[in-house]
């Protein structure tokens, strides 16, 4: 059983936005960080923003600062990633990832990863 389930990819035109969901299958993640990875298509997989388990942290590659922004409502099992202003180069599948250690996580190697969901961006 996948212990992460992602939603809310899609299709959208450049400069668009999309809500993407991350929820908790058959476990909790108390005390995890969680956070957001995504992979194009013959690129590397890299971190995207992490979230403490508190919700009480949040943290951004560089590349989308002041664009997109991380959520964990309640410090629950539920995680969002608003993306606004998307470009084209941000088409990829998008991971959802849990790790104990937000340090860990961001450093890509967290302990769960979701099955991930495809975000397209037109031009």
């Amino acid at each position: 059983q996948v212990p992460l389930v992602e939603s809310g990819g899609g299709l959208v035109q450049a400069g668009g936005s999309l809500r993407l969901s991350c929820a908790a299958s058959g476990r909790t993640f108390n005390g995890y960080a969680m956070g957001w990875f995504r992979q194009a298509a013959g690129k590397e997989r890299e971190f995207v923003a992490a979230i403490t388990w508190t919700g009480g942290g949040t943290y951004y590659a560089d590349s989308v600062k002041g664009r997109f922004t991380i959520s964990r409502p309640g410090a629950g099992n539920r995680v969002y990633l608003q993306m606004n202003t998307l470009k084209p180069e941000e088409t990829a599948v998008y991971y959802c990832a849990a790790d104990m250690s937000r340090l860990t996580l961001q450093n890509g190697s967290p302990q769960y990863w979701g099955q991930g969901t495809q975000v397209t961006v037109s031009s």
